[in-house]
């Protein structure tokens, strides 16, 4: 119980830290970029977990966790290593070679669940205030789902219509919280760190981006009360 009280006491420090920028810093706000997971759409480690549990996989808790992971998570996610090489290295250490590429990507897919509620009409709202970009840790099992759910729900191929650039680590070799991913998004769109805020649910991403000169604000409510936290925090 106690262990529990200091994590909820660390956590809304950080969130009193991340976002402690007031009205007269909001005014200065040109530019947004969005983290995609559990903010704009929702994400389930916990069903990630267990399903890799299933397969195999042993001490999944260290494993793969929103806190930490294997290395090859991190390999995957920067274009490092391929999909083929990501489902070998989930066999070796499930120690189960008959594992399937589709037993695999099921597991790995359970992470994701979907946009929440209304968020592509607030993301059209935010679009006509701001400067607004994507930055997402990803991986080519994961687009490829997320593009094709995008395609059967919604209708659209990809998110060009709601921001302004989208980019995905595994495009560009880097991946979030390393200071560098930020300033290159910067940099490439003549950005001002001082005019930009970043959003993200993960507190070691919001202190990359410090690193980086950025506003910050942490996500800590569902992605379905994405307006609302944006209006809280007087950006709408």
């Amino acid at each position: 119980m106690a262990h529990q009280k200091r994590m909820l006491f660390l956590r809304v420090q950080c969130y009193i830290f991340a976002s402690n920028f007031g009205n007269t810093q909001m005014e200065k706000i040109k530019n947004i970029i969005f983290d995609y997971g559990n903010v704009i759409f929702a994400i389930d480690f916990l069903r990630t977990q267990n399903a890799l549990s299933q397969l195999g996989i042993p001490n999944v808790n260290e494993f793969f966790a929103h806190k930490g992971h294997n290395q090859i998570f991190d390999d995957f996610e920067t274009g490092s290593i391929s999909p083929a090489q990501f489902r070998d290295g989930i066999r070796k250490v499930a120690d189960k070679l008959e594992l399937t590429d589709e037993q695999i990507d099921d597991a790995w897919n359970s992470l994701l669940i979907g946009v929440s509620g209304n968020n592509h009409d607030v993301l059209l709202e935010v679009k006509q205030k701001y400067r607004t970009f994507l930055l997402s840790n990803n991986n080519k099992i994961h687009y490829d789902w997320i593009i094709a759910y995008l395609q059967k729900d919604f209708g659209f191929n990809n998110y060009d219509d709601f921001f302004e650039r989208a980019y995905f680590s595994q495009d560009t070799t880097m991946r979030k919280p390393n200071p560098a991913i930020f300033e290159m998004v910067l940099k490439e769109n003549n950005l001002n760190p001082e005019e930009t805020v970043f959003i993200d649910d993960s507190p070691q991403h919001i202190e990359g981006a410090k690193k980086a000169g950025l506003n910050t604000l942490l996500m800590d409510v569902h992605p379905e009360k994405l307006r609302d936290f944006l209006v809280h925090h007087k950006l709408l």
